[in-house]
């Protein structure tokens, strides 16, 4: 599928976007790197700064921690709320990362830009999340329609 149809697919409104992005508090990052070359490094270094409390998601046993956060190698570890689970994972993996949102009572399943799954975004809805595919929180931050929190300590 051409790159266009894939962003003509997963449209949402801005709204909807920014009104996810006021209301999360904590962010469980699957597919976290420790490497600074990474992308998923960059998005949870800036979502972190921004404020959100980044949950890093990592099943590699000698990965324990990323900026100074403890990692969790599973979803199902985390022992504490988790709001939205951001997925930095091959789209294969969306179905099987959305039951572990769902049982772990997230609110919101977030695909990065080329992770979706439409099979995976119905589970999660009719589970009662809201879904994002295709689209990265760190770049939605920046857009025009969100305001910056500017109160908060860099």
């Amino acid at each position: 599928m051409p790159a266009t149809a894939i962003d003509d697919l997963y449209d949402y409104d801005p709204g909807y976007l920014a009104d996810i992005l006021k209301s999360v508090k904590s962010i469980a990052m699957v597919g976290a790197s420790a490497d600074k070359t990474k992308f998923s490094y960059g998005v949870l270094r800036v979502l972190h700064e921004t404020g959100y409390d980044m949950i890093p998601v990592n099943p590699n046993p000698n990965v324990s921690e990323i900026r100074g956060i403890k990692v969790h190698h599973s979803l199902t570890e985390i022992d504490r709320p988790v709001d939205m689970v951001e997925v930095f994972r091959p789209k294969e993996e969306l179905y099987g990362i959305a039951e572990q949102a769902i049982a772990i009572g997230a609110k919101v399943l977030w695909g990065q830009i080329g992770v979706y799954d439409d099979a995976a975004a119905k589970l999660a809805e009719d589970a009662g999340l809201q879904v994002v595919m295709n689209r990265c929180p760190k770049i939605e931050l920046f857009r025009p329609f969100w305001k910056p929190r500017l109160d908060l300590k860099i």
